[in-house]
């Protein structure tokens, strides 16, 4: 190791803040190498730059993953802090998407994602080549993902309470109950809705879907026989069945294509969708044009395309 009285802090570069930050943030150098986009060789590398220039072990080994020492939990908020006064630097005004170089992180569950991103992505190929899109799943959305830059925007229809995080309404859905036309009728009455069997979305062990929490709290109680991660899985379970599903209704243009949907027979509240990001990417020139960007792809993403479903009024 190198003397801490050594230690040439000019030898730091944004690269191996970002390597610092993401084995923090993985707790594995195998998932920081994924994030970066780079080889695990090229992590391990950079971590010894690091443990040379700073004196201290920084990661130790723990079962699968690693475990950051003190002092490697100490340089975290320097080191963002660090990369935030270095994209200031970059772009204090002016900024050219076109030169831009950067992975973008964005967290969105499957029936934004099929929305909204692949539109993003064509157009961030042609405006903004050297930009990665990253896409993850934002599950039940939490302040921390954004506040530790684990992505730069998330697009949910939960927006998690905190000053810190801004929001912007991108567009807003209204549910609709989806069966297969060729093993049931439409449930038209709520009696009928309430017997039926239905599969379901649960993101988190513990919550279901906002819909659900809103019909208990009115005394009603859907009967589920399936529930899966995702409203992509959805429409294998409903197809051949007698199940019914509640999901947002521009899912009748990809993920549910072929499958019949009608009105739900109980109280149902629109479904919102918002862009959530934070704070410190407010006035981020690129962070910005960003944002302008899915803004941009909303309605062309809503507008209007022939189905194939069956619509039941």
């Amino acid at each position: 190791m190198r003397p801490m009285n050594r230690i040439d802090g000019s030898e730091l570069d944004g690269r191996l803040l970002h390597l610092l930050l993401a084995v923090l943030d993985s707790g594995s150098i195998t998932r920081a190498a994924q994030q970066l986009g780079v080889t695990q060789s090229a992590v391990s590398h950079g971590l010894e730059r690091l443990r040379a220039l700073t004196g201290d072990p920084l990661f130790v080994k723990s079962g699968r993953g690693v475990v950051p020492t003190a002092h490697a939990q100490a340089l975290a908020a320097p080191a963002r802090d660090i990369l935030d006064a270095l994209r200031r630097f970059a772009h204090p005004g002016t900024f050219d998407p076109a030169r831009w170089e950067a992975v973008v992180t964005i967290a969105a569950n499957d029936f934004q994602r099929d929305l909204l991103l692949p539109p993003l992505a064509s157009r961030l190929r042609v405006r903004a080549p050297g930009v990665v899109l990253r896409v993850i799943p934002s599950g039940v959305p939490r302040l921390e993902m954004l506040r530790r830059d684990e992505c730069q925007l998330v697009i949910s229809p939960r927006p998690p309470d905190g000053a810190d995080v801004l929001q912007q309404r991108l567009f807003t859905d209204r549910w609709r109950v989806f069966y297969d036309p060729s093993r049931r009728a439409p449930p038209r009455l709520r009696e009928e809705y309430l017997a039926a069997s239905h599969a379901t979305v649960v993101y988190d062990p513990h919550r279901g879907i906002e819909l659900d929490q809103r019909l208990e709290a009115s005394g009603l109680h859907r009967r589920f026989a399936v529930m899966v991660p995702g409203f992509a899985a959805l429409a294998a379970f409903l197809r051949g069945s007698e199940l019914v599903a509640t999901a947002p209704g521009l899912l009748a243009r990809h993920t549910l294509t072929g499958l019949a949907h009608c009105e739900p027979p109980v109280p149902c509240e629109p479904l919102p969708m918002y862009a959530l990001w934070h704070l410190r990417h407010q006035h981020e020139p690129a962070h910005q044009w960003l944002r302008a960007q899915l803004l941009e792809v909303v309605p062309l993403a809503l507008e209007e395309r022939p189905v194939d479903a069956t619509v039941a009024s």
